[in-house]
């Protein structure tokens, strides 16, 4: 084979390949994609229901790590995701830069969420973190009610939403 002939043939081949590889990505063929989103999702609502379990346990900003009577925000991500094995940092500041980006339009159950709100909020720094429990709904912690479940998408939490973290 000339020179000239394998260098096509070479690209003809790379060029089906990147297609047919395309295709079968594109489709969602195989079963290990599916298999980590359910894996994930299912740990991203046993940490929910872990959460729910503590609903109106008391607000206490720069609260321990190692109680369960009371939460600040990030202490209390810390300590559900600690239960099924995911070490997150102390603060919601740390909280924010672990994981992988994720867009609001794309948050699955488990997922971490940040806002800019209370009275540190400048609307550009993190002060507080939710996880997002699904069909618009975060669950967290902050003052009077504690731990809560709130809507993601009106008020407050709509207004002074930032971005979204995936860490499962």
């Amino acid at each position: 084979m000339k020179k000239h002939q394998w260098f096509k043939q070479a690209i003809i081949v790379g060029i089906s390949t990147t297609i047919g590889l395309s295709t079968l990505m594109a489709t969602g063929a195989g079963t290990a994609p599916v298999a980590a989103a359910s894996v994930s999702s299912s740990t991203g609502q046993s940490i929910v229901n872990l959460g729910k379990k503590y609903l109106g346990v008391r607000y206490q900003f720069g609260a321990s790590t190692s109680t369960t009577r009371y939460f600040d925000c990030s202490s209390f991500t810390k300590y559900i995701f600690a239960k099924y094995g995911i070490n997150l940092p102390r603060t919601s500041v740390a909280q924010s830069k672990v994981g992988k980006a994720v867009s609001k339009a794309n948050l699955r159950v488990g997922d971490l969420v940040f806002f800019s709100s209370g009275s540190r909020a400048n609307g550009k720094n993190v002060t507080h973190v939710a996880v997002y429990a699904g069909n618009g709904k975060i669950l967290h912690t902050y003052g009077s009610p504690g731990v809560t479940v709130s809507n993601l998408n009106s008020g407050n939490w709509k207004r002074t939403y930032l971005k979204a973290r995936r860490v499962l």
